[in-house]
């Protein structure tokens, strides 16, 4: 519990630079204005190219991605980035509804799935929970005690579930969309 008021309290301090890739200009405005309104400093991105340079020459503390892109799909983008800094946190943001696109976003790396249209109230805290979450699995020292641990994985809905080490195998229900599901037996 402890941890967790740590890790809400240093969002400010791990998350302040955010790319936002998306192609859709009002969609982007709508992201930089939301973001900005809550003290984040946010860089525009609208295809690949644009996102590839941004991400190396600003060093983004977080990226919000759009699958549906020019030129060079969210996927790829996403991939590219993750093999060049794992550490930083991906969402992806897409209207695209798919067990399928999911679990390929998964491979690639990214760290979050969230369907356009959004709350952006779960947007908000979805940047607060993966950033958090990556940053303690980075940066504090595992504990001794398995059973203390946290498993992190993904409901097929795309929210982020963290149960402890010993529910593995057990069967949950997803507190976003009620569906039961099984805690994976490895991270």
């Amino acid at each position: 519990m402890a941890t967790q008021e740590i890790s809400f309290d240093m969002t400010a301090k791990i998350v302040n630079h955010i790319l936002v890739v998306e192609d859709e200009q009002d969609t982007a405005l709508f992201l930089k204005t939301l973001l900005e309104e809550h003290g984040y400093h946010v860089t525009l991105a609208k295809d690949g190219g644009q996102a590839h340079s941004a991400f190396v020459m600003h060093k983004p503390d977080f990226v919000i991605l759009d699958l549906i892109m020019p030129q060079e799909s969210g996927f790829e983008i996403c991939e590219r980035m993750k093999q060049k800094e794992s550490h930083t946190p991906i969402l992806i943001v897409t209207a695209i509804d798919s067990s399928d696109s999911r679990q390929l976003a998964t491979r690639v790396g990214a760290d979050g799935y969230l369907l356009k249209p959004f709350d952006p109230a779960e947007l908000l805290e979805l940047i607060k929970e993966i950033s958090n979450d990556l940053w303690e699995r980075e940066h504090l020292t595992p504990s001794s005690n398995l059973s203390d641990e946290r498993i992190h994985f993904l409901c097929r809905c795309g929210k982020k579930l963290k149960v402890r080490r010993k529910h593995r195998g057990r069967t949950m229900t997803c507190p976003a969309c009620n569906e039961a599901l099984v805690v994976p037996l490895h991270d």
